[in-house]
C-alpha cells in the first residue's frame, strides 16, 4: 500500500507522517485553556507557539496594565531553556518553543510533543493571569 495524502502530510502504511508541499511547513492549530496555539513541522523539528495572554488596554483595566508589562518583562527568565517570549504589536504575548522531532514522525509523537508543550506552558499562563494579563 502506498502513502495516503492527508492535507499537507503524506501518511505511510506504518503511520509515519512526512510533511508535503515545502517550503511552507504544515501547521496544526489547537487551543489550550482557550488560547490559540500552533505547531509547525519542519524536517527534524517541531516549532510550537501559543498566544498566552494579552496586555490589557488602559481604557479597560489601567491598574492591571503596568503589572502585566512587568510580568512580560520577567517572563523570558522564567521560561525553559530554548523558549522565547515576544510581545506582538497588538499586545498579544506569544510564547514559542522548538523541539526535535523524528522525520518521518507519527501521530503519537506529534500529539506527545503538543501535550508536553501545553503542560510546560501552564505555569506561565497562571503567572500571566495572576499579574493581570489575560
Amino acid at each position: 500500500m502506498d502513502t495516503i495524502e492527508l492535507g499537507r502530510f503524506a501518511v505511510a502504511p506504518d503511520g509515519a507522517l512526512t510533511a508535503r508541499h515545502p517550503p511552507e511547513p504544515p501547521a496544526l492549530r489547537f487551543a489550550w485553556r482557550g488560547r490559540p496555539c500552533q505547531a509547525h513541522l519542519d524536517a527534524g523539528s517541531i516549532r510550537l507557539e501559543a498566544d498566552a495572554a494579552r496586555i490589557p488596554s488602559t481604557a479597560e483595566r489601567p491598574g492591571d496594565r503596568s503589572r502585566a508589562f512587568a510580568a512580560v518583562a520577567a517572563l523570558p527568565r522564567r521560561l525553559p531553556e530554548g523558549w522565547q517570549a515576544r510581545l506582538l504589536p497588538d499586545h498579544r504575548i506569544r510564547i514559542e518553543a522548538e523541539a526535535p522531532m523524528d522525520n518521518p514522525s507519527n501521530a503519537t509523537a506529534l500529539v506527545a510533543a503538543l501535550v508536553r508543550f501545553a503542560l510546560a506552558l501552564d505555569p506561565h499562563l497562571d503567572a500571566l493571569e495572576a499579574e493581570g494579563a489575560d
